[in-house]
């Protein structure tokens, strides 16, 4: 039988479950700890939502979506997959439910989802190339900007 992977909300059940999440070795470099994130959350609470990313019941990964208000955009931030669940699949599969709540429009009108990652961030850009992502040629000092049109 297949798991079942979906998104849910950050809340006051869950939150101490994604500040125990892991990434591999070496990965700290390449996103944000979710406890960074989580406090970026709280202060930007009117235009984000911060979701643990389950597979059945467990906690696999974290991601937030945010709106940018002055730029018109969604922008995802801060994706990561638990260093146990790596490998399988959850990223690409967590990013197009991400993007599925995009298009719902929670915050604005938007088509345009924006992501960065770092440069030598092979298997990231991999995965959102593969879901449509291309680069927007601008830099963020070591992160690519890539954008999707929804």
């Amino acid at each position: 039988m297949e798991k079942e992977l979906s998104l849910k909300k950050v809340d006051e059940s869950n939150f101490i479950d994604c500040f125990n999440l892991k990434l591999g070795h070496g990965q700290d470099k390449l996103v944000s700890n979710p406890v960074r994130s989580l406090a970026q959350a709280y202060v930007y609470y009117n235009q984000c939502t911060p979701f643990a990313i389950y597979e059945d019941n467990i906690i696999v990964g974290y991601v937030m979506v945010i709106y940018d208000y002055d730029e018109e955009t969604y922008n995802i931030w801060h994706m990561m997959i638990d260093e146990k669940y790596q490998g399988r699949g959850l990223g690409t599969e967590a990013l197009k439910l991400c993007i599925d709540y995009i298009k719902s429009k929670p915050f604005g009108k938007s088509n345009d989802v924006i992501l960065t990652c770092k440069l030598d961030n092979s298997p990231a850009i991999y995965i959102y190339e593969k879901l449509g992502f291309k680069d927007t040629g601008e830099r963020d000092d070591d992160e690519i900007i890539m954008k999707l049109v929804i």
